[in-house]
């Protein structure tokens, strides 16, 4: 169940990490508000899914389904670009997750 909850957690952190980028410097309400809640419900799982993950293992996972997330929705929300190395190095952010869930007792 702590796996579950910390993957919630990452895809409320990919919902933040975008909102961010609506929120014009937090002086837009409605973006800035559902980014704040966001970042609380993101953070609180995390701290739900610590109470048997091990903090590093945790964090890490955290991170890089935000990171992988935020790229992706980057590439199709902002156009950002694309191109084969990005595409390893989330390839390899992906495997190291995947390390990190199948070496965690």
């Amino acid at each position: 169940m702590s796996w579950v909850t910390l993957v919630i957690a990452g895809i409320f952190e990919i919902f933040w990490a975008i909102g961010l980028k609506y929120t014009d410097g937090f002086s837009k309400l409605i973006p800035s508000l559902f980014t704040i809640f966001a970042m609380l419900i993101s953070i609180w799982l995390l701290s739900i899914s610590l109470k048997t993950l091990p903090l590093g293992t945790a964090y890490a996972v955290w991170v890089g389904i935000g990171t992988v997330g935020t790229v992706i929705a980057g590439i199709i929300l902002f156009n950002d670009s694309v191109n084969i190395i990005r595409i390893i190095s989330i390839l390899l952010i992906i495997l190291g997750i995947i390390g990190l869930k199948f070496t965690t007792s």
